[in-house]
């Protein structure tokens, strides 16, 4: 692997590595394989990365599942060829859809699950107590309830990126 890509990949799987999403080998898959211009075999990534062949295809298998890389076809071999995704928003809106909102709705259950036993308990809680419990609960629910929300914005089928998102993206024209 030459230098400029090593270095690359190395630093995306140190960022993957603290992601919470992908593990840092996981990160260094995709970043060899974003800078390539071609799809690349599982043996070559293996090589590449100076990894077992299993063990790039045990990785490889939660990237795709996180669409951060997909399998293509390669005319005239029979091996499995992988690429990078390049639809940066796409993927933020994966993980960011899958991974993040998944947690909102996980806290904003244990806030109407915890609401329904201190109803239920408050003849063991004194009035002041409950009402504490109750204003805590509401003001958790309505950020955990406001950030849904705003990942929701952010899901696929909405109009999305806005301007200055979407100018950042652009190519630059080297001036």
């Amino acid at each position: 692997m030459d230098r400029t890509t090593a270095i690359f990949a190395d630093g995306i799987g140190a960022a993957a590595a603290t992601s919470g999403v992908l593990n840092q080998l996981q990160g260094r898959i995709f970043g060899l394989l974003y800078l390539q211009p071609e799809a690349l075999a599982l043996d070559d990534i293996a090589t590449e990365l100076q990894q077992s062949k299993s063990n790039i295809s045990v990785n490889i298998r939660g990237l795709v599942d996180w669409h951060l890389v997909r399998r293509v076809h390669q005319a005239g071999s029979r091996k499995d060829h992988y690429e990078a995704a390049t639809d940066l928003v796409r993927v933020m809106q994966e993980i960011t859809e899958r991974r993040f909102r998944w947690n909102m709705r996980q806290v904003l259950t244990a806030v109407s699950e915890t609401k329904r036993t201190a109803a239920e308990d408050s003849k063991e809680m004194d009035a002041k107590q409950a009402a504490f419990v109750r204003d805590r609960l509401q003001k958790l629910a309505r950020f955990f309830s406001m950030m849904d929300g705003m990942i929701g914005m952010f899901s696929p089928g909405k109009p999305f990126p806005p301007a200055p998102v979407k100018d950042a993206l652009e190519p630059d024209d080297g001036g």
